[in-house]
């Protein structure tokens, strides 16, 4: 357990240190957004043709080998107990990965994080010759570390394991996650800094009315996030039709991300700087609502065309300029006691579009809770997740990440139930 829970933080803490050495050693910038501020129209373009053009070059080459792909590997793994997690496979994902985010390209860290988690519980299990219920167990483990390494937010790691790795609550499988994930943290924040990775946000709520306004606020991401997912899935088999070489359409993936950014370089990267000004209420109206439909062009250009990489990250731009959105008509047409509307609202945006997009409402709640450390913001968070959740798998059934399973033929949800009778029988 120990070994998982280091060796998934230890690759976290590379990852994410080697991306900002490039970015201070080569673009000359603290991060994705300054530096493609700072570059001319053509290098915007240019680079992110190029880093998307080697990321699917390395896609293409891991498509060949036996496994599967992202977040659902691990969820069958775990829930299902099929197939095993290639470290190899991973590592070369991982690193097309690193290529598509340090060229500018629309795609979250955190995928390559908890697959590599979770790729190294199944590697480090066989090697003990473990049985296969232990197997299950520290993938899952590695899952929960990556995640937490990721966020920095160990609750929502867990409960990410929970609503969204396994499926359903068994202890044997998640009683490791919860011993990795607060080592894998611990050991993060030793290395990165601890806190909120958004920094520290004050929430407060005027009065009970205004829960009317985030309920609404979760009724448009509800909405708005089976539209995300229609997007992605509508893109993929666009980019298909193009040519069937995948580093041709990562790379004509990539050109479409840096055409956008030569206008709009908030598109750029996972979201993570975005999110900041966001939060610190440095965007106005207009901008925020351009970027709200441009960043789900851009993620779609890149993860759709073949670029590996996450889309929860991007998920929370996109709740965060939704909330924004709505955060300046309250600012404007409400009480003036609502100065901290834009933030407010995105922060609770946020959790709604996680919640939308994976229909796991505990975790997205808890995850801004631990993002923004403010407890006062719990009832709105709960609120519009539920909203969220409920209108979202109404209007299409499979979250994000089971999507990507029913594409691939796997019936997850029946699958699942057998797993949990598995459990019940179990001595």
């Amino acid at each position: 357990m120990l070994g998982v829970a280091l060796g998934a933080a230890g690759f976290a803490v590379l990852f994410r240190h080697t991306i900002g050495w490039i970015f201070a050693h080569a673009y000359g910038a603290p991060d994705v957004l300054t530096a493609f501020r700072n570059l001319p129209w053509y290098a915007r373009v240019a680079l992110p043709t190029i880093g998307g053009g080697l990321a699917g070059f390395l896609g293409a080459i891991a498509a060949r080998l036996k496994g599967g792909h992202g977040v659902g590997e691990v969820m069958e793994a775990v829930a299902l107990g099929r197939g095993r997690i290639s470290l190899r496979l991973t590592l070369l994902k991982a690193i097309g990965s690193w290529l598509a985010i340090v060229s500018g390209g629309s795609v979250g860290r955190e995928g390559p994080l908890i697959q590599f988690g979770g790729g190294l519980g199944g590697t480090l299990a066989r090697l003990f010759r473990l049985r296969e219920r232990q197997i299950r167990a520290l993938i899952a483990a590695g899952a929960g570390a990556g995640f937490a390494a990721a966020y920095n937010t160990p609750i929502a790691a867990v409960l990410f394991v929970v609503e969204v790795v396994t499926g359903v609550i068994a202890l044997d499988l998640v009683l490791p996650a919860i011993v990795a994930v607060p080592i894998a943290t611990a050991l993060t924040r030793l290395a990165i800094g601890g806190g909120p990775i958004y920094g520290q946000r004050t929430f407060s709520m005027n009065s009970n009315t205004e829960l009317a306004l985030y309920a609404g606020l979760g009724l448009l991401s509800g909405v708005l996030g089976p539209l995300f997912m229609v997007l992605l899935e509508r893109g993929e088999s666009w980019f298909a039709k193009l040519t069937a070489h995948r580093p041709a359409r990562a790379a004509l993936g990539g050109a479409l991300v840096g055409a956008i950014a030569v206008s709009l370089p908030e598109v750029t990267g996972n979201g993570y700087e975005t999110i900041n000004l966001i939060l610190g209420q440095q965007l106005g109206i207009g901008l925020l609502a351009l970027i709200l439909f441009a960043k789900a062009a851009a993620t779609t250009a890149s993860v759709s065309s073949g670029s590996p990489g996450g889309v929860f990250t991007p998920s929370l731009l996109l709740g965060a300029a939704l909330g924004g959105v709505v955060g300046h008509i309250v600012l404007r047409f409400g009480p003036s006691s609502h100065t901290g509307a834009v933030a407010a609202y995105a922060l609770v945006g946020m959790a709604a579009m996680i919640a939308a997009t994976t229909h796991a409402p505990l975790m997205a709640t808890v995850l801004v809770f631990e993002l923004s450390g403010d407890y006062a913001i719990v009832l709105p968070l709960l609120t519009a997740c539920a909203i969220a959740t409920v209108l979202s798998r109404s209007l299409h059934r499979e979250s994000i990440y089971t999507e990507e399973l029913r594409r691939r033929g796997s019936q997850w949800e029946v699958k699942v139930v057998a797993a949990e009778s598995d459990v019940n029988r179990a001595p």
